[in-house]
């Protein structure tokens, strides 16, 4: 009997399964036999098809063979991706620049990104954030040594608005609430959206996208800089647009890109500023830095034609927060969870632009465009008794909501109770005995964030789910409770044992949370439990995280 094609992980339900592996098996003929060789069946066609279903004479092709990206690992630094990609196509090369997450905030994946760069349609090097300025700078050389400079009209074509994107929703805002404590030094808030009526489907583990809108008292700052009346109307993607709706809702101005620079530096008249602005163009920290007010303010003699302006200026891109809500508990409703960004830099408040676009710019019944962007290799197992253990730190504590909340709505408790409490005091695992060494559908935390008492995001949550047996354990770092820093990193290191025994006995592994510096760190501290606890070498460990990863058990939402 042929084995089923489709695994039992693949993300479908037993009908559909079946299905598939009915179809693929009229397709795909049994080991040792000729295509089409299926009593009864056709060369390529499906139990129940005939070749007039395709149109004509079915024919097997073999599927072509999917190409290698052995550089596309997150854990690996830019120097050794580029090594691993120096004899592929300029393209591949730039895909290996790419922090390598696919976590879509770009709006693309690190591939499309890189192709879209690589054919010119892209013009933007900056779109990877978790990559930041290394791979912008990696890009821009790449660009530059082997990329066609783009004419005005590929420039013009690369901002008409185009109808084919996410299904877009007006979301009415619902409610937004501080999560952190008097004293705290962040400021996290919890924001709720309303999807009734939406269409938009969503599950555990999905992100959703907003598309923010600048701060309106910056557009008029940068109006008055270039002289220009809000209401004067200018062709924009071939439409015809106000400027400060341009401005506001389309293009990004709070950092600075080289092209921009370069435009002010082709229409400057003086040789000491048209020579300034060209060594600024190719200062990445600098620019790094800056706005386009501020270069504004900084040249005011220099005043590029608006429209040209307009074509040069970034796209301002959606921003994709984790869903920290299940549509099992909440159907018609979306939640998520907002660091806001504001600081202070050269004399003047600097603001992020979503983050304060959903939290202190509209009100309650305010609607806000957004589009669900389904999960690229982060969601729950479909097994219900698999073990999940979840490691995040700050607004990475989101899509573990989500989780938490799913895993509530299963008709058999996941576990027994959990072995170590909140405050790091070892216990024991009561009428369920010690579950130290046992995942057996589990849900075992791990959260950090700088002090307990401001910090502990959905602290009453988290207990009651602790209460009631959803989460089987919890453990949390506070970095700045004590004179020496911990993060959940130490955490995993000092529950190494128990750990593995997850691990070994099945359990999926989630880390969410800041790309550079928390997802390289907790992927350094589950190599060193890996190897240090399963008694294996460099290369064995580097294996058997590879196979997690391949079998979705090791998933990342790192940003």
């Amino acid at each position: 009997m042929q084995s089923p094609i489709i695994p039992e992980s693949a993300p479908f339900d037993p009908q559909q399964r079946a299905w598939l592996n009915g179809f693929f098996a009229g397709l795909i003929p049994p080991p040792g036999s000729a295509p089409g060789s299926a009593p009864g069946i056709a060369p390529g066609i499906a139990p129940g098809m005939t070749s007039d279903h395709l149109g004509g004479t079915a024919v097997l092709e073999a599927p072509p063979e999917e190409e290698s990206h052995p550089w596309h690992d997150g854990s690996l630094e830019l120097a050794e991706r580029l090594e691993l990609a120096k004899d592929r196509t300029v393209s591949l090369q730039m895909m290996a620049a790419m922090a390598q997450l696919d976590c879509g905030a770009c709006g693309y994946q690190c591939e499309t990104y890189a192709a879209a760069i690589a054919e010119g349609t892209e013009k933007s090097l900056t779109r990877c954030a978790p990559g930041g300025t290394e791979t912008s700078k990696a890009l821009k050389k790449m660009v530059k040594e082997n990329a066609p400079a783009l004419d005005e009209s590929e420039i013009e074509s690369a901002k008409v608005l185009k109808d084919n994107g996410p299904q877009l929703f007006d979301a009415p805002l619902l409610t937004v609430k501080k999560l952190n404590g008097k004293g705290s030094a962040k400021d996290t808030r919890f924001v709720a959206l309303d999807l009734a009526d939406s269409g938009l489907v969503y599950e555990a583990g999905d992100s959703l996208g907003v598309c923010p809108q600048n701060d309106p008292l910056l557009i008029s700052q940068i109006l008055e800089q270039l002289d220009l009346d809000a209401q004067m109307q200018v062709s924009f993607g071939n439409e015809p647009m106000l400027l400060e709706e341009v401005l506001r809702c389309h293009c990004m101005v709070t950092a600075l890109e080289e092209d921009v620079v370069t435009l002010l530096a082709q229409h400057a008249t003086d040789a000491s500023v048209k020579a300034e602005l060209q060594a600024l163009a190719e200062d990445d920290e600098a620019l790094a830095e800056m706005e386009l007010l501020d270069l504004l303010e900084r040249y005011p003699a220099v005043r590029p034609e608006v429209e040209t302006l307009l074509a040069i200026l970034p796209m301002l891109q959606p921003r994709l927060y984790s869903i920290a809500s299940s549509p099992k508990v909440y159907p018609q409703e979306v939640h998520l969870t907002v660091g806001v960004v504001c600081y202070e830099s050269g004399g003047r408040q600097r603001q992020g632009v979503a983050s304060n676009y959903l939290t202190r710019r509209i009100e309650p019944g305010e609607a806000v465009k957004v589009f669900v962007q389904k999960a690229h290799n982060f969601a729950l197992p479909r097994d219900p008794i698999a073990g999940v253990i979840m490691i995040g730190a700050g607004t990475g504590i989101a899509p573990f909501r989500a989780f938490l909340q799913e895993r509530s709505t299963l008709e058999t408790p996941p576990g027994p109770p959990g072995v170590r409490g909140v405050r790091g005091v070892r216990g024991t695992g009561g009428a369920g005995g010690d579950v130290s060494k046992t995942s057996g559908g589990g849900n075992w935390l791990f959260f950090g964030d700088q002090r307990r008492e401001t910090d502990f995001l959905y602290e009453r949550e988290l207990l009651q789910y602790q209460e009631k047996n959803v989460l089987t354990r919890l453990d949390v770092a506070f970095s700045r409770d004590q004179k020496e820093k911990i993060y959940v990193q130490h955490r995993m290191l000092e529950q190494a044992t128990p750990l593995w025994h997850w691990l070994e006995q099945g359990a999926h592994l989630y880390v969410c949370g800041d790309a550079r510096q928390m997802g390289r760190d907790v992927d350094q501290a589950l190599h060193q439990v890996v190897s240090q606890e399963g008694g294996l070498d460099e290369q064995a460990t580097k294996n058997y995280i590879d196979e997690l990863q391949k079998t979705g058990r090791y998933q990342r939402d790192v940003y």
